[in-house]
């Protein structure tokens, strides 16, 4: 079974506070006097991320389950293929920030200094870098043989989301992504004030555990665009629910993944964009 979100992470996952306690001054409009008090609030740093000493992309994000980006980043950012061709992770300090040390098998090493393209990302930013159109990010195809899923396990999973959800308890500032089983019980959370961030995370997450993206579904509290299909895409996962509304770009790259999207995800309803086939209502059940 996969880890929920951690609290015991070790210092190569979470070298860094992820939230921080700032004094703040609150003002009613219809009362003179202020209220003094303090707030938690979501810490954002810069995170570098070096392959074989090259630097690649700096990436606004909380500093937490790292070793998960740096895999979920690789694969979403088509540097890798698979979780064997990372050897290791190493997180050090930088000027103002961290630098994640990813040190690729010698063959993709390669190939990925002969692609190099260096993005200086803004929070989870998704395509900062690219220059032409036809770059945009397009996940290779992969055949999808999840059975249906019930309607009352997308419920089960949107209901357990918000205990799942500690940084953002404290702090009201961060985006989750998470994996649930076909009975819709949550296996895997990562948060992050990035929401693309979150997603990596969560897909380095699963990658690292060698999870088949056909035993389960991906569950997003952020609103859905094409990065965020074309990154579940990626990772081979049928079934996307976003608790925001999606772009249109993002139905489109859904089809064309032949993906299930359900999004503006309540607790009593939800709305189907694509791939109705693999959602059983309580009446077919």
């Amino acid at each position: 079974m996969l880890p929920s979100e951690r609290n015991d992470l070790n210092d190569s996952d979470t070298p860094a506070p992820t939230s921080r306690r700032v004094p703040t001054l609150v003002v009613a409009y219809d009362d003179p006097m202020a209220r003094e008090g303090h707030r938690d609030l979501a810490v954002e740093m810069p995170v570098n991320l070096v392959y074989g000493s090259v630097p690649y992309a700096v990436m606004m994000t909380t500093p937490s389950d790292l070793v998960d980006f740096a895999y979920g980043f690789s694969l979403t950012e088509g540097i890798v293929e698979s979780a064997d061709e990372i050897r290791s992770v190493q997180v050090e300090d930088g000027d103002g920030g961290l630098r994640l040390m990813v040190d690729l098998a010698p063959g993709r090493l390669r190939e990925h200094l002969a692609r190099k393209r260096a993005i200086s990302g803004r929070t989870g930013c998704g395509v900062c870098g690219i220059d032409d159109l036809a770059a945009l990010p397009k996940a290779e195809p992969r055949a999808h043989a999840m059975q249906a899923v019930g309607i009352e396990s997308i419920q089960r999973a949107l209901l357990e989301m918000g205990d799942a959800q500690l940084l953002n308890h404290t702090t009201r500032a961060v985006h989750a992504a998470a994996w649930a089983d076909p009975g819709g019980n949550l296996l895997a959370v990562r948060e992050d004030v990035g929401r693309h961030n979150g997603l990596d995370k969560l897909i380095g997450a699963l990658m690292r555990e060698r999870t088949d993206p056909r035993e389960g579904f991906v569950v997003i509290t952020s609103r859905c665009s094409f990065e965020m299909v074309e990154k579940a895409a990626t990772f081979g996962a049928a079934v996307l629910v976003a608790i925001s509304a999606p772009t249109s770009l993002a139905i489109e790259r859904a089809r064309l993944h032949d993906m299930t999207l359900c999004a503006i995800a309540r607790s009593d309803t939800l709305t189907v964009f694509t791939g109705r086939e693999r959602l059983l209502l309580a009446a077919e059940r």
